[in-house]
């Protein structure tokens, strides 16, 4: 089997200073591309360009994107990764906490995607990736903001695939499981392994594992994959 050299991409990946956002940038420029990454605070990853932005921001968001298209050209990969939780059970989760979680996750996802698609449509060639999680399928007690702002990144990349399509541009979805972090490597011995044994592999996956399934669908060889969830989840959602 033989595998399409990379085309070199000007990338862009929202939250990519940390955990599996450093994973991905770091990935996108061992394969040659030029990356940049958003952060509120901190820097990207050696070989990277950090621009300062708040995908809750609308005008940040534009200010970031104009600064990288001055530097590397149009975005043509945009990697919508930032993401916050709040999680509290309904009875004692208010508005705010709901709103605030959506407002992250999921409209700024829309901010980022409909600042990018702009460069890719007048271009006829994009790579939309949203990073979702097992969660948006599967639900979980005590995060119903977070798996709601999640399953909602599916209908919006499939509603993409649809509008722009014919453009070009392709939208997928990639949805982590059990990832090695700082917070899941702080959790007690004890709960990590009852975390494993619901996990098929049983074991956590590594950044970079999300990483090279999110690099792959940016790429040539996934042309004609549009409108798909891709786990990285070690089989904990299948079904699903």
């Amino acid at each position: 089997m033989t595998f399409a050299a990379p085309t070199p991409r000007t990338v862009l990946i929202t939250g990519g200073n940390r955990g599996i956002g450093l994973a991905i940038a770091e990935e996108f420029v061992a394969l040659g591309h030029r990356v940049a990454v958003t952060a509120r605070s901190g820097e990207g990853p050696q070989g990277t360009m950090t621009v300062r932005a708040d995908v809750t921001d609308t005008a940040s968001l534009d200010a970031a994107f104009t600064e990288v298209e001055a530097e590397f050209g149009p975005v043509e990969v945009v990697v919508a990764n930032a993401g916050v939780t709040r999680d509290l059970l309904l009875m004692r989760m208010n508005e705010d906490d709901f709103e605030s979680v959506i407002d992250t996750n999921l409209t700024g996802a829309f901010r980022v995607v409909k600042r990018a698609s702009k460069g890719m449509m007048k271009a006829r060639f994009g790579r939309i990736i949203l990073v979702s999680s097992v969660v948006g399928m599967l639900g979980s007690a005590g995060q119903v903001n977070y798996a709601a702002s999640k399953s909602g990144l599916i209908g919006m990349a499939r509603s993409l695939t649809r509008e722009l399509g014919s453009r070009g541009i392709t939208a997928n979805v990639v949805a982590p499981g059990f990832i090695e972090t700082d917070m899941t490597g702080e959790l007690p011995a004890e709960t990590q392994a009852d975390y494993k044994k619901s996990i098929p592999v049983g074991r956590f996956a590594t950044p970079s594992e999300v990483a090279k399934v999110i690099a792959w669908l940016a790429s040539d060889d996934a042309a004609y994959i549009s409108g798909a969830v891709i786990p990285v989840d070690g089989g904990l959602g299948m079904g699903h």
